[in-house]
């Protein structure tokens, strides 16, 4: 995620976090079925999946009474004097699911509401991870297999981000390494991301309350001294007006706390271990942008698909010439990619300093949350996905644009207001092997569809394939990151023979397939396989 500092919105008249399981309310994850399919018995259902909420949304209190730990945007002294203590005296208890956050299930569905009124006031956003049991998270290890599911962003105007990621987070929430954390990924503990975020209220089993200083444009979040570091696939950052697909590397393999200015890039945006920008693939900020958006070729009034293929390549060497500008045909998030894309926007090479796609690599193989959020952004506005950014700079100029959105567009407090109906649906979630979570025939039914091929890649062999099904008409969009998968910044570039040309102008254009080529079953060259 580009920003998720200001994540926790609560306007909950008390609110408290912590790190004890208490008994006030029972916990009751919602159950989400999704499906685990092979290429030889097609996609089975797991019923027994489920989601928990993040802790950092959950209500704290003393674990002798309901006495808040932490109320508005404060700690209580003395339940709270210091990290320890308050981790001991916190229970972090179960959450009411519809009535309090609106977050609601239903089979295979997801919806998740921006703004829900309840008994305490009103929750704004939400985060919830998927479950492999009552007790541990789902772990996706993504090399060489595929991650697919349905999205409806149709109620997500500016401003909002409605995010499917990765994260390198324990499978039990920090339960086993952190003795002071009894509540673990039943209670949505041990949080993490490329930004090294800082409002998280309890870090590594310990509370966050040492230097904590209460946000000015919030009145229940702030930031403590400590951060949680780790690395992060951004599958989906999206709304109705723009979507990003964005690998952040990071130094370290798995969550990783950080301690002071320096550490946790607050003296400066690049010091952390993690790299905050990405290598960023946003149609509208590469220069086609009329790809996706209401009523274009990807038409977000209707609900898609997105296909995730992470393929794999232990043996090809990087490509050492380099690409004028962006005038070569990219249609991957490659290394020489990342390289170029920086130059010509001008940006900060911190992806390539913190191992780019070959640390990737290796967090894929090693495992990953799946992480499911709605957000606003209460530090610019959400403006780097669906507006011109930075706002001081010439909207001409090449990766300034990143969307339709006005510079004047989601600022928190105003579409908390105007926008508190907003809400996002994901469903159908399937894994498995590739090409085996989405039909090929679909893409081109339905009264001679569209099939639209853009893709992004990552060295050392890992793909990531994005596929989008409007319901009508029928329609695929295929994106594809590839990642390392031996050592760091082991090289891959993969493009398609028939790749579309970037400019400076318009970089990343996209290869759309009519009618014509609907009898072609796949597009393949020397490492990616794109159905048509």
């Amino acid at each position: 995620m580009f920003n998720k500092a200001a994540l926790v919105t609560f306007s909950f008249l008390a609110v408290a976090f912590g790190q004890q399981v208490g008994t006030l309310t029972a916990e009751t994850h919602p159950s989400l079925s999704w499906e685990k399919c092979t290429t030889a018995g097609g996609c089975v259902a797991q019923p027994s999946g489920s989601v928990t909420l993040d802790a950092n949304w959950r209500w704290v209190h003393s674990t002798t009474s309901s006495t808040n730990c932490y109320t508005g945007n404060t700690w209580d002294a003395t339940l709270c004097p210091d990290a320890t203590t308050c981790a001991q005296n916190c229970a972090l208890d179960g959450a009411d699911y519809e009535n309090t956050y609106g977050i609601t299930a239903s089979d295979s569905s997801l919806t998740l509401k921006f703004v829900q009124p309840n008994a305490n006031g009103k929750n704004v956003g939400s985060r919830v991870y998927l479950m492999a049991s009552n007790s541990e998270y789902e772990m996706f290890k993504l090399l060489n297999q595929e991650f697919t599911f349905d999205v409806d962003v149709s109620n997500l105007p500016c401003g909002l981000n409605g995010a499917v990621y990765f994260s390198q987070m324990d499978a039990d929430g920090g339960l086993a390494r952190f003795p002071t954390n009894k509540a673990g990924a039943q209670y949505g503990t041990g949080y993490c991301d490329s930004q090294c975020p800082r409002d998280i209220k309890f870090i590594d089993g310990l509370a966050n309350s040492a230097g904590w200083t209460p946000d000015s444009n919030s009145a229940n979040s702030g930031t403590g001294s400590m951060g949680t570091c780790c690395n992060e696939m951004d599958i989906w950052e999206a709304n109705s007006i723009s979507a990003a697909v964005t690998p952040h590397p990071c130094t370290v393999q798995g969550q990783t706390s950080c301690t002071g200015d320096d550490a946790c890039a607050v003296s400066s945006r690049y010091t952390s271990v993690c790299d905050p920008d990405g290598c960023d693939f946003n149609s509208f900020r590469m220069g086609n942008t009329t790809f996706l958006g209401p009523d274009m070729i990807v038409d977000t009034t209707k609900p898609f698909t997105v296909v995730t293929q992470f393929l794999t390549d232990d043996g090809h060497p990087e490509l050492s010439r380099q690409h004028p500008g962006l005038s070569t045909a990219y249609n991957s998030i490659t290394t020489d990619f990342c390289n170029d894309q920086k130059a010509v926007f001008g940006d900060t090479t911190d992806f390539q300093t913190k191992g780019g796609l070959g640390n990737m690599g290796e967090a894929f193989a090693s495992g990953m949350v799946l992480v499911l959020s709605l957000w606003d952004d209460y530090a610019v506005n959400m403006l780097w996905l669906d507006s011109d950014y930075p706002t001081t700079a010439d909207p001409t100029s090449p990766g300034v644009a990143r969307g339709t959105c006005s510079t004047d567009s989601g600022v928190p407090a105003t579409i908390e207001t105007s926008d508190a109906s907003a809400s996002v649906v994901y469903s159908n979630i399937k894994f498995g092997d590739l090409n085996s979570t989405y039909s090929a025939s679909s893409s081109s039914s339905g009264g001679g569809g569209t099939t639209v091929v853009p893709t992004t890649t990552t060295p050392g062999g890992t793909t990531t394939a994005l596929s989008a099904l409007p319901v009508l008409p029928r329609l695929t969009m295929v994106n594809a990151v590839v990642l390392a998968t031996v050592v760091p910044l082991p090289a891959l570039l993969a493009q398609l023979a028939r790749s579309p040309t970037l400019t400076t102008a318009s970089a990343s254009r996209y290869l759309a397939i009519g009618p014509e080529n609907a009898e072609r079953s796949r597009c393949r060259n020397r490492f990616l396989f794109f159905r048509y």
